[in-house]
């Protein structure tokens, strides 16, 4: 049985699937957080105790400052005794990876985790290496965004080089468009969890094409591929994942050739000893890379593999965090595909209630309807912080479960009540 280490997590499913990973490999698991209120309110009213704050030590440090969060682990490490360390929230891999180094516990290299990490390290880090993105700039403030954006050439894409569920991203067209964007990233100069931000923007070529993630896990020098997600996006200009099938609905060979770019891109980022979720788009003139994201797969992707092909990358993530070789072999599991499609607000204000959910949630094809509680404020989508909830589906067929997935999201009506005080 190993004791993990576990520093921050996400509040959305992956806070409940590694938990879940953890005990049912018979391990235990001490939790580290700065900020225990995060997690409590997360929890739907009912839902008991958070899984994270379930774990046999809960210590309260100050998980933004490495430094003292080093000193302080490396002491409880001699009284409790840590056989990995690990967390699901991107903010915090950097520190998980310099506290497995300091601890002397399996884990990625802390410089590749930093590179993968920081989106504009990522970019430099990928052209260098001869790995395939979109042309790019990085600069500082909106004077030297413009002079990049008209070597580029619009439209284009500006992003935040250190914010998470397309935060910020949006697709601008013409300069004034991009002063907008650049001036809403300066006025967002802290995160969600209380970290100072990079004060630079990211401008990359808007690439046209389908969209993928290769989920991949490396261990001992070795990446090996679990498979390919494809996904659906809206809400222009911003980029709001609408949804994802597991494997992904496009074809063999360019299917092959984003998980040979992905492979590439985890390679020369130097990434070993971890679960990662790499995004490829499928242009017309061939992959390029998105990003890498150096932990499992989000809005619950980790899910549609598992009910797809047996293999579960939270429980690969634990496995590789102990230094241990992760089970990938494929089982059946009489699913052919498994989908997921995501409820966005339609209005501004408070939720009601969603009509048309016993229905949808009776369907043989469901394997999971979640939806947001009566009383939610509703903003407009921006990113994927506003999903009013999910309905996941599988086929037992084909590649089906997309369709079925969509055509049961259309079924769900969501009521608002109007409200001054719910800014758009």
């Amino acid at each position: 049985m190993g004791h993990l280490l576990v520093i921050e997590s996400w509040v959305g499913s992956m806070s409940r699937l590694l938990p879940r990973a953890i005990r049912e490999e018979g391990h235990e698991f001490t939790f580290v957080t700065r900020d225990l209120h995060h997690y409590l309110r997360s929890t739907p009213a009912g839902d008991g105790t958070h899984p994270l704050l379930t774990a046999r030590n809960v210590i309260t440090a100050d998980t933004n400052d490495t430094g003292a969060l080093l000193a302080r682990m490396e002491g409880l490490h001699t009284v409790l005794g840590f056989d990995g360390v690990v967390s699901s929230c991107d903010y915090y891999l950097p520190a998980v990876a310099h506290t497995a180094r300091r601890l002397g516990l399996p884990g990625p290299a802390p410089e590749a985790v930093e590179a993968a990490c920081r989106k504009d390290l990522t970019r430099r880090v990928l052209a260098e290496a001869g790995v395939a993105g979109p042309r790019f700039a990085i600069r500082e403030g909106a004077g030297e965004a413009a002079a990049a954006a008209r070597e580029i050439g619009y439209p284009l894409v500006v992003k935040p080089v250190d914010l998470c569920a397309g935060m910020l991203v949006r697709a601008v067209r013409d300069e004034r468009e991009l002063e907008l964007a650049c001036q809403a990233l300066a006025e967002f100069p802290v995160n969600a969890r209380g970290q100072d931000r990079v004060p630079v923007v990211l401008l990359e070529e808007l690439l046209d094409g389908p969209e993928v993630s290769v989920e991949t896990v490396s261990y001992g020098g070795t990446t090996h591929v679990v498979g390919v997600t494809d996904k659906s996006i809206g809400g222009a200009p911003a980029f709001i994942e609408t949804g994802h099938m597991f494997p992904a609905g496009v074809e063999e060979v360019p299917a092959a050739q984003a998980t040979e770019t992905a492979l590439r891109a985890v390679e020369a980022l130097g990434l070993d000893q971890v679960v990662c979720h790499t995004e490829v788009k499928l242009t017309s003139d061939g992959p390029r890379v998105v990003e890498v994201n150096p932990r499992p797969a989000g809005n619950r992707i980790t899910e549609l593999v598992r009910h797809v092909t047996g293999v579960d990358l939270a429980t690969a993530c634990v496995d590789v965090a102990l230094g241990r070789v992760p089970d990938l072999a494929p089982r059946s599991t009489g699913v052919r595909s498994a989908a997921i499609a995501f409820l966005l607000p339609g209005a501004v204000g408070t939720l009601t209630g969603v009509e048309g959910a016993e229905a949808v949630r009776g369907r043989p094809e469901v394997l999971e309807l979640s939806l947001a509680e009566p009383g939610r404020a509703v903003r407009a989508a921006t990113s994927n912080n506003e999903y009013l909830g999910h309905v996941m589906t599988v086929d037992t067929e084909g590649g089906g479960a997309r369709a079925n997935a969509e055509r049961l999201l259309a079924e769900l009506r969501p009521g608002y009540e109007p409200s001054s005080a719910v800014p758009a």
